[in-house]
Order: C-alpha cells, then sequence, then structure tokens
C-alpha cells in the first residue's frame, strides 16, 4: 500500500514538474529579427527606404530661437512659455513633461514676439527657419534661426517591456529606433506581425510590418511620423504561458488535495 501511495506522489511530482517546465520552451527563435539575413561573414548591403522631412502641423509645438551678437536683444523672443504634453516621455525619462516651445494653430499660424504671426503649416523645420531668419532680419541685425518639433511624439503599446508615449528629439526616427525606446519586444509579441497606425488627413493607415524581414528597411513606412502609433500584438505563446500557469496551479491544488484525502483515509 506504501509503495502504491509512493509511486502514486511520485507521478504527479513529475508531471507538475513537466508542466513548470514547459514556458521556457516559448520559441526562442521566434525573438530573433531578420532571420532572412545570412548567419555569416559575407557583407549584404541594403538600399534604406527615402527619409521625407515631416511637414509642420497644427498643433504641433515648435522651439524656435534666434540668436545674434547681442543676447539681450532677443530675450523676449526666446523666453516662452511650458506646455504639459500629457502622458509622454522622453527617450530618456518617463512621466509628465512640460515642453517649452510655440502652440501651431488650427490654421497653421505661429505668433512669435516681435516678429508677429507667421504662416508655418505646411513647412519643413528647415523651410520655417528661412522664413523666420527672412523676417527676423528686419529688427535685428545678423540673426541665426533654429526651429525644430518640441512635441514629436511616437506611441508604441502592446506587448513591449515599456509601452508609452515618447517625445523624441530628432523627427528622424525609424521603426527600429521606437522599438528600442520601449524597451524591445517581449518574448510574447509577434514579430512577424506589427502594425502601424498612421494619422493621414482624416483618415487612418493601418500598415503591417514583419521584423523577421530585412525588407521593412526599405518600406516607405520605415521612418515614422509625428503621432504614429506601433501596436505589438500578442503572440499564442502568452496564450499559452497563462495557460500553463493555471494548470500548475490547478496541479498544485490536486496534489495537495490527494496528499489529504490519502491522510483522512488512514486515519
Amino acid at each position: 500500500m506504501i509503495k502504491k501511495l509512493l509511486s502514486t506522489h511520485l507521478l504527479i511530482a513529475m508531471a507538475i514538474f513537466v508542466i513548470m517546465a514547459l514556458p521556457s520552451c516559448v520559441v526562442t527563435k521566434k525573438s530573433v529579427y531578420f532571420t532572412d539575413m545570412p548567419d555569416t561573414a559575407i557583407l549584404r548591403s541594403i538600399t534604406p527606404a527615402e527619409f521625407k522631412e515631416p511637414v509642420i502641423q497644427p498643433d504641433d509645438i515648435l522651439s524656435i530661437t534666434v540668436q545674434t551678437i547681442d543676447p539681450t536683444t532677443t530675450a523676449a523672443v526666446n523666453q516662452v512659455s511650458a506646455m504639459p504634453a500629457v502622458g509622454a516621455s522622453s527617450a530618456s525619462s518617463t512621466g509628465q513633461q512640460l515642453i517649452t516651445g510655440f502652440l501651431v494653430d488650427k490654421n497653421g499660424n505661429v505668433a512669435i514676439p516681435m516678429i508677429g504671426a507667421l504662416k508655418l503649416g505646411g513647412l519643413t523645420t528647415y523651410q520655417a527657419r528661412e522664413l523666420i531668419q527672412q523676417k527676423a532680419t528686419f529688427f535685428f541685425k545678423d540673426p541665426t534661426v533654429q526651429v525644430r518639433f518640441a512635441n514629436y511624439k511616437i506611441t508604441v503599446i502592446g506587448e513591449v517591456n515599456r509601452p508609452a508615449a515618447y517625445t523624441v528629439p530628432n523627427e528622424k526616427v525609424t521603426l527600429l529606433d521606437a522599438i528600442g525606446l520601449a524597451g524591445d519586444l517581449t518574448i510574447y509579441g509577434k514579430r512577424d506581425n506589427v502594425l502601424l497606425i498612421r494619422d493621414n488627413a482624416d483618415k487612418k493607415e493601418f500598415i503591417r510590418f514583419n521584423l523577421n524581414s530585412s525588407d521593412i528597411l526599405k518600406s516607405p513606412y520605415f521612418y515614422l511620423k509625428q503621432n504614429d502609433v506601433i501596436y505589438i500584438e500578442p503572440g499564442k505563446g502568452k496564450i499559452a504561458a497563462n495557460n500553463v500557469a493555471r494548470t500548475q496551479s490547478l496541479a498544485i491544488v490536486g496534489s495537495i488535495l490527494s496528499v489529504l484525502i490519502v491522510l483522512l483515509t488512514r486515519i
């Protein structure tokens, strides 16, 4: 009787061990990028997608600075109020940020102290800099103008380690840059079906990427735009892992109950 009882408990223990070992089998090879690239020392070159400079749109916040030999003359231009960027994170920190800059109104205009209101909507930052510098020469001697996006936001959600909205300092940001900011995909993220959601006028565009293929480097959507959203879908591995966790709990409870039943029957 005792030998049979020990054999039963041994089988239960082995079953629990096997079930607990299953999560370690979550597809290691599926966490690799660019599986179509040869794993050799042979150099393979790819012509990347062409980068197109983003244009200024309503609700953008622009960082505009005007510099001259005498900085006191441009103090009124360079001192602007700070505006909160709700839910945004910088490339190196998280939490709410206060962004300093000039807000572009719904008509694409920006009001700059001393210089006045300028139509910057539809221009690149380079074109806006040229226009502001041209107007600034009427008020300042030999001005130097810098224009950048202050709230260039990219959102990464789903199966990543740090899902958030990120404000990036450089508008030349790629899909891989955004994934890097979010701490990479989790082991459960689907690398072959990444979704990009983009605003296009009054419509939404939905684009799918396969991170296992180097073809994404040539995609016209490889460079991200302001307010792009990247969604990483959970794969079957996460569902399986959740099922395994529930099975583990049930197995442990079942083992405890079997021991209690045996003890009660022997009393």
